[in-house]
């Protein structure tokens, strides 16, 4: 098996490294690692940091429309049987994540596999500020605010294939999107590893505050609406308080 892992960078020089290191650090039991690092002509001192590494990477540094436009570069690309995505402000939580979640793949034949993860302290990635303990599949979870955490979604690239890449019409629930198009409305199968895969740096698109989460609100509905769904009248309610309750889960 062959596990394509995405990084998107832009002038993400404080922490594109220990992105990049979790990656190539990662132990290859039983699976070949491709690694493609998709740059939006950074101004910063990004592609110095990467330039050691480039030979054990595949570096695309050109403009994009933004993240979701890179991520689907990215996706177009990767040859390998299976794709994720880590984006340049995050890190694995240990180096055998992705022998794990290969393994699962095989064992499982799922079309995806997901985990749980943690957010941390932007300059200490060691610090925990919350947790998110996905569990288990259910389908109709979706309707009660439900997601995986979108760094440890791993999906087979025929799946990409077959039900598309990320929305450009949205700007920062096309992960949200993307998820609720393929688990919900397209039903792929899906089995859950068990365990923290991804430390997730605080600061990101939409989970910078929790006004940006309630902000993004309507974004989700946008999401369903798309799809041609219709949510329950609580469900987008309920999603970011789910963001509320991981404060208590340390």
């Amino acid at each position: 098996m062959k596990l394509s892992i995405i990084t998107i960078a832009f002038n993400a020089a404080d922490t594109i490294e220990d992105a990049v290191q979790s990656v190539l650090s990662q132990r290859r039991d039983g699976f070949e690692l491709e690694y493609l690092v998709i740059d939006g002509a950074s101004k910063d001192a990004t592609l110095e940091i990467l330039a050691p590494y480039r030979d054990r990477l595949t570096l695309i540094s050109e403009p994009d429309k933004g993240i979701y436009d890179a991520m689907n570069k990215g996706v177009s690309l990767a040859s390998g049987d299976c794709v994720g995505i880590l984006n340049a402000d995050d890190l694995y939580a240990s180096d055998d994540v992705l022998m794990r979640v290969a393994a699962l793949f095989k064992s499982s034949g799922a079309e995806s596999v997901y985990g749980d993860l943690v957010y941390v302290d932007r300059n200490d990635p060691t610090q925990v500020t919350r947790t998110w303990n996905s569990g288990p599949f259910n389908r109709k979870a979706f309707l009660h605010g439900w997601m995986p955490p979108h760094p440890t979604f791993f999906v087979r690239k025929s799946v990409y294939d077959a039900h598309g890449l990320f929305s450009l019409k949205l700007r920062s629930a096309a992960d949200y999107e993307l998820m609720l198009r393929f688990l919900y409305k397209s039903g792929i199968t899906t089995a859950y590893l068990p365990s923290i895969l991804v430390r997730m740096r605080v600061g990101g698109l939409s989970n910078a505050s929790l006004g940006n989460r309630w902000r993004a609100n309507r974004e989700d509905r946008e999401a369903w609406r798309m799809n041609e769904l219709t949510p329950y009248p609580w469900t987008l309610f309920f999603k970011p308080l789910r963001k509320v309750s991981q404060l208590w889960k340390r």
